[in-house]
This record gives C-alpha cells, structure tokens and sequence, in this order.
C-alpha cells in the first residue's frame, strides 16, 4: 500500500482507489463488467487505479461519479491526488490562482508553467524526475494542464511572463517539442490579457538570474510572491520582500524587449527549429 512517507496515512491515490473498489464490490462487478460499463477502459487499467498505482483520467472519473451516482465524491479525490503532487512549499500559493487578478511571472531558464504544452511538460519533468514511470510524469502533467485554465475562462486574470531568451535558445531532447511550444506562446500571445516579453542576452547581465519569481494579486488586493530555484521553493507574505521583488520584476520588464519584439524574436527561433527538424 502506498502510504505518505511524513505522516504515515493513506495518501488521496489510494484512497480513490480503495473507494473505488468499494463501489465496484457493492454492484458485484468485476474489473472487465465495469470495463464494459464507464466506455470501455480497459480492465488492467481500472486495476491499476484501484491499487494505488495510478491516477485515472478526469474523463474516467467523471463516467465513473455518474455510473455509481456518487455525486463528484471520486472528482474531489482526485482533485485531492492531484494536489498531492504538486510541491509542498508551493501548495499554498497555487491554491490562490483562482483568486488571483493579476499574475505576473518570471523564468530565467523554461518557458512558464501555465504557458507550457503537454510535450514540453513531459520534457521538463523527464529531465527533472528520472526516476518516475511514464505513468507517474503523465500525472504530473495532467496536473500542469490542469491548471492552465485559469488562462482561458472568460474573467482570466491579466497574465504578464517575462522570460529570459536563454529559455527559447536551450531547446528540449525532441526538437519538435519545442516547436510545439512555440507555436503555442504565439498563439496564447495573441490573448488579450496575456502579454509575453522576453528578456534578451543583449541586455547583459539583469536583477533576476536563476530560478522563477511569480507575483500574484489577490481580489482583496495582497500581493503574494513565489520564488523558485532548483527543486526549492518560497512562498513571501511579507510586505517588505514582496515590494523588493516587484521591484526586481518591474526592472526585468524594463529591460525587456516590447512585445511585438519579443513575439518576433520568437519567430526568429521557431523557424530556427522547424528548419532543423526539415533538415
């Protein structure tokens, strides 16, 4: 059984799965029956989600939640799964997004979170996480999509990245990966609360050299910060450190190129790659 290594309990993975065996044990199905009820998933499959040894998808859950009538009882579990995977010192702070009204990021070495396409992801966490399955990264994803929404509902909140050009110069292993992503930024680009500039190596040296910073505005009016480097992480509450953080933003942005520039400097290195994966 998987259990939390801190605490010992029963983490929310095991906990749908068990539910979900419950539920399945009660009708007096077996794996295969209830295959052929919830749209042909396949049997090893549900198998595996109820030992705990992987995360269904959201569609899954959902012919689930209605084919046992259990009211989104599995959705919340899996919400609670998904959240588990996300990292301790930014739980918090991520748990804000849908309050924000203003998000503003910085990344001196990958494209942001919420702008990054299922490939890219895939990319980063292979590289990052080598020990994990294929499964486990895929969840991992799916998590990182998920999120993305927040930039498409009607009252989105503005969403300023600003990203140093080495992020667009260091490609993933797949090439064609990342000519996905860039395809993706202009396409998002042309949101219009969405604003993309990139910080270019002409500018020399610049106030915020490895790692991430995210600012993000809150309805009641807060500022809250997130810093991030390898495999670390803060949350800043503090009033002093955020407005020094700002600060270290707003001269980032000054720095910058436009955002016309920044979309073209863009271009300039998609047709780079599609070059190189015609070649």
């Amino acid at each position: 059984m998987e259990l939390n290594s801190e605490s010992g309990k029963v983490t929310p993975r095991v906990r749908l799965g068990k539910r979900l065996r419950r539920l399945r044990e009660r009708k007096g199905l077996s794996l295969r029956q209830l295959s052929e009820q919830v749209g042909g998933y396949s049997h090893s499959y549900l198998g595996r989600v109820e030992l705990g040894e992987q995360l269904p998808s959201e569609a899954l859950v959902d012919s689930l939640d209605e084919f046992f009538d259990t009211d989104g009882v599995l959705g919340e579990l899996l919400e609670l799964a998904h959240e588990s995977l996300i990292p301790d010192y930014s739980r918090m702070f991520l748990g804000k997004e849908a309050l924000a009204e203003r998000i503003q990021v910085f990344t001196s070495s990958h494209i942001p979170g919420l702008l990054q396409t299922e490939e890219y992801a895939r990319e980063l966490f292979r590289q990052s996480l080598p020990r994990e399955t294929e499964d486990e990264l895929s969840e991992r994803v799916a998590v990182r999509m998920r999120r993305r929404r927040i930039l498409l509902r009607d009252t989105s909140p503005p969403y300023w990245a600003i990203m140093d050009e080495a992020s667009l110069k260091r490609p993933t292993r797949s090439i064609g990966a990342m000519v996905g992503q860039l395809r993706h930024l202009l396409a998002v680009a042309a949101h219009p609360r969405i604003a993309i500039q990139v910080l270019p190596f002409a500018v020399g040296t610049h106030p915020m050299p490895g790692g991430s910073l995210t600012l993000m505005t809150l309805r009641e009016g807060g500022t809250i910060a997130q810093v991030e480097s390898f495999a670390s992480g803060e949350g800043v509450h503090s009033t002093r450190r955020v407005v020094e953080l700002t600060e270290r933003f707003d001269l980032a942005r000054s720095m910058a190129l436009t955002d016309d520039a920044s979309l073209d400097l863009i271009r300039k290195y998609l047709k780079e790659y599609e070059d190189e994966c015609d070649s």
